[in-house]
């Protein structure tokens, strides 16, 4: 039964104009300071970019009773209010809210959805005061529903109605979504966990959704507490489809999700498609956050500061050893096999080879960097950078499998156990997993980390999975990779990246180049227009002399181009399925 709280500040949100996509919000604030400041943060947990979500507001203006009170704006995200202390204080504002990302927040003839660091203003002095938050049943909208993590005060059947915040950060934490929902529940560990799914179409099979969600989910609560019960008392995850899209953003106690409507699980498609288990992968992802990232964090995460970027050189682990664990406990859940759960590693294997970056930046550096180049890619990224995220999840396959080789009782499994026991689920650095690494090996793991982390020396993949009953066969890549190139082919050939070391470099293709065709032959040689890439080698063969014709800014240019030999990507296989299996498939716990 939830608790009469009378919260001295409450946010009200509603629709102001559903088809300007604009949500009206009232601050009022029974015991405001004198010349009270209020700002909206500027980046979002979790997604490491400065977004100015201010850029949004508008028509901000305040009053005390009946008086009309001046707005004076300090900066890009802050104002001031000349009110007098102690008497309540309204402030209204507007929120044009148009991003179908979970980041920020989307209000169509559809659906609603918002995180509160794009909507709701933060009051400075207040902010570890409750929160109110109000969403009042939009007017001619029957069938909408409301889902929230947030703690209900007093609802109604749909869901609308008053919640409550223990202070700011959880306000930020915890989205809400509203729209014509389908809506499900299970419980896992004990615990009532709710699935909402907006955009789905008439063929969606809510109940294999449910059922393979609740298996995730009990694995995941094993994994960290064996027969015990997660820190959280419910749990919500939130999808949207959507026509291309993917993408989810964690929280405390809920999660935002982005798919494909036709990687839905659907009554007439019995069998998993990929596209549904990369969805399992998502949401396996997301919900290990729960723990790794939200509770046991950075201690530069203790505190957030939503005015800045808050630097971090962790999300290595975070990201990286989430990234491992969401595919594995899919195996360990039984989603999937030991053929599949290779094939995904196979696939963040090549990723990273295939970025010459991984040799210029190291994957702590790729963490503090995240603010200016994770979230802010262009052309020269792939040489530039290597992404926390799948150079992240090959550490910790790394420490895994090393840690394996060694004693029985050893595996990276025992150390994230160890590591939230002694962090007691809270602010964690890189010496509290150096010492758990030690403390259930029996040995130091300075110098791996070293390498590792903050070097940037090839990973030993290929002795640690041989031990551990997998083959690696090396295949001939594809001609983009042979060449050195990324490129988009929907109309014609268009160059986007062009990678260090690869022929086209040395050619002196540029991202931004439309290769239109080649020349082949030495004394006569002939052109030949060029569709798509593979055309090439109707024309060509290794050794032959070949001239790329492109276009640059409106000039065509004859650029030499030597097509090498071709390289190779990973292909993981079974060779010893026993030894597999006391990896793969190992209990938790």
């Amino acid at each position: 039964m939830a608790r009469t709280v009378s919260p001295t500040l409450v946010h009200r949100v509603e629709i102001a104009d559903l088809h300007a996509h604009l949500f009206r919000v009232t601050l009022t604030l029974a015991q405001p300071a004198s010349g009270q400041c209020v700002s909206l943060p500027v980046w979002i947990p979790g997604s490491y970019l400065v977004r100015e979500f201010s850029g949004q507001l508008q028509r901000l203006r305040a009053k005390q009773g009946r008086r009309r009170l001046s707005v004076d704006q300090l900066d890009k995200c802050t104002w001031q209010v000349p009110c007098k202390a102690g008497e309540p204080l309204e402030i209204v504002y507007e929120v044009y809210a148009n991003d179908p990302s979970v980041r920020t927040g989307m209000l169509s003839h559809e659906r609603g959805f918002f995180n509160a660091t794009s909507l709701c203003l933060r009051v400075h002095g207040q902010e570890d005061l409750a929160q109110g938050l109000e969403v009042p049943a939009p007017k001619g909208q029957a069938d909408w529903l409301l889902a929230t993590g947030l703690q209900p005060v007093r609802v109604d059947r749909r869901g609308f109605g008053r919640y409550l915040a223990a202070d700011y950060d959880d306000l930020a934490d915890s989205p809400v979504t509203f729209g014509r929902l389908w809506s499900g529940q299970f419980k896992a560990g004990g615990v009532p966990h709710r699935f909402v799914v907006s955009g789905a179409p008439a063929t969606f099979d809510g109940e294999r959704l449910l059922k393979d969600a609740q298996k995730i989910c009990e694995t995941q609560i094993r994994f960290w507490h064996d027969s015990g019960k997660p820190a959280f008392k419910q749990y919500v995850f939130m999808l949207h489809g959507v026509a291309d899209g993917y993408g989810g953003l964690e929280h405390r106690n809920s999660t935002a999700l982005i798919c494909g409507r036709k990687d839905l699980p659907a009554v007439q498609r019995p069998k998993a498609s990929e596209g549904y288990i990369t969805l399992l992968g998502l949401i396996s992802h997301e919900y290990f956050h729960a723990w790794n990232v939200k509770r046991l964090r950075p201690t530069q995460f203790a505190r957030y500061d939503y005015g800045r970027e808050n630097y971090t050189q962790l999300l290595w682990f975070f990201e990286g050893f989430t990234s491992y664990y969401d595919d594995l406990l899919l195996r360990r859940a039984g989603l999937i096999d030991n053929a599949t759960f290779l094939k995904l590693l196979g696939k963040t294997i090549n990723q990273v080879l295939q970025t010459p970056g991984r040799a210029v930046q190291s994957v702590a550096q790729a963490s503090m960097d995240a603010w200016v180049k994770y979230y802010r890619q262009n052309e020269n990224t792939p040489n530039a950078t290597v992404s926390y995220y799948t150079k992240g999840a090959l550490v910790a396959l790394c420490l895994d499998l090393t840690l394996r080789s060694g004693t029985p009782a050893s595996s990276l499994d025992a150390v994230m156990r160890a590591l939230w026991h002694r962090c007691k689920g809270g602010p964690m650095d890189q010496d509290d997993l150096l010492t758990q690494l030690q403390a259930v090996s029996g040995r130091s793991f300075a110098a791996e980390i070293e390498r590792w982390v903050h070097g940037t020396q090839e990973l030993p993949l290929p002795d640690l999975l041989q031990a551990h009953g997998v083959m690696i066969l090396q295949e001939p890549d594809q001609l983009a990779q042979r060449l050195g190139l990324r490129i988009d082919e929907s109309q014609g050939i268009k160059i986007k990246t062009v990678l260090s070391g690869g022929s086209a470099q040395e050619a002196g293709l540029s991202a931004g180049d439309e290769w239109l065709g080649i020349e082949v032959g030495k004394s006569k040689a002939q052109a030949w227009r060029l569709r798509k890439l593979d055309d090439l080698l109707l024309y060509a063969q290794e050794g032959d002399k070949i001239v790329a014709l492109v276009s640059r800014d409106e000039q065509m240019l004859r650029l030499p181009l030597r097509l090498p030999a071709p390289g190779t990507t990973w292909r993981l296989a079974a060779q010893d399925p026993a030894r597999l299996d006391s990896w793969l498939a190992a209990a938790s716990a």
